[in-house]
């Protein structure tokens, strides 16, 4: 049974359970599901839809996009197990230390990207369409080319980590283009800049290490704190999106995003360490997405259940 499912022999006391969740990234599909739900609910409130009335796109939708961003994690495990050997942070993952086999991944990531598309077009085309689109943009232009070529490639790899809410409201409705849609993947987009350079500070030498060009790794820090401050500001320019939906959910994305660019400036200036100075800011953006992005999701339960 373990050669079946491509587990290596000298390692297969690791929980089954563990090895997926290691290759999959399950903390990635949560934390994705989040925009993912604000996009979903937001949708059905704008369009004044019970969601009971669309519990099956619902299901589904959920789903669809936890596969696919799962698959998107293993590939990128797969295909990255050079660099994450020379990682601290990822020399433990089951594609470096062979408790799992490279073709055991591949067949895993064909599996969960073609179950996912499938639960997707459950929805609608376009949920699907977006789903496929997001899945591409990981694997080809960032994991497979940007990532080690160039210092743009946290940019580049934006634009995928951004369709979560899309797919949430394609999944209700197929006009993407309604502002709400759009304010919410720009403001993703937007949002990944100081999160990733946040990360990419504390594990400079790593990066270095693996040759990864990452933006404090080939500008270095001074580069990538204005680089910061230079996204947290128009991430403070994005709340107005929200303007036209809620003045209570712009205040919390304005407030949530000036709270942001101060603990930038300050920590840098006042702590003149870089590691905690981007520690800081990596825990805030975390708790940035979670307040904004579940804001948002309450404010559309609420209009559907309370108001509605």
């Amino acid at each position: 049974m373990k050669k079946e499912i491509g587990i290596n022999e000298t390692t297969a006391k690791t929980p089954l359970s563990e090895v997926f969740a290691a290759t999959v990234k399950t903390g990635i599909i949560k934390s994705n599901l989040i925009p993912m739900i604000a996009g979903l609910t937001l949708a059905l409130y704008t369009y004044e839809i019970h969601p009971f009335d669309r519990l099956t796109e619902i299901f589904f939708a959920i789903l669809g996009t936890a596969l696919i961003i799962g698959a998107a994690g293993a590939f990128n495990n797969l295909y990255d197990r050079d660099i994450d050997a020379i990682m601290e942070r990822t020399k433990i993952r089951p594609t470096v230390t062979g408790v799992i086999k490279p073709k055991a991944v591949l067949w895993m990531v064909i599996a969960m990207m073609v179950a996912g598309w499938g639960a997707l077009l459950m929805t609608t085309p376009m949920a699907a369409l977006i789903g496929l689109l997001g899945f591409f943009l990981y694997v080809v232009p960032y994991t497979m080319w940007s990532k080690r070529r160039t210092v743009y490639n946290t940019e580049i790899g934006s634009l995928s980590g951004a369709t979560p809410p899309l797919i949430g409201w394609a999944a209700i409705h197929p006009d993407i283009t309604h502002p709400a849609a759009l304010g919410l993947f720009i403001i993703l987009i937007i949002w990944q800049m100081p999160h990733f350079y946040a990360i990419a500070i504390r594990k400079h030498e790593e990066y270095k290490a693996a040759k990864v060009p990452m933006l404090p790794v080939v500008k270095g820090i001074r580069r990538t704190y204005i680089q910061t401050n230079v996204y947290l500001v128009l991430l403070i320019a994005t709340s107005f999106l929200l303007g036209s939906l809620s003045l209570g959910l712009m205040l919390v994305a304005l407030l949530m995003g000036i709270v942001w660019l101060i603990l930038s400036i300050y920590g840098y200036r006042k702590k003149k360490d870089a590691e905690k100075w981007a520690k800081t800011l990596f825990v805030f953006s975390l708790i940035y997405m979670t307040v904004v992005f579940s804001t948002i999701i309450i404010y559309s339960l609420m209009g559907i259940f309370v108001l509605g």
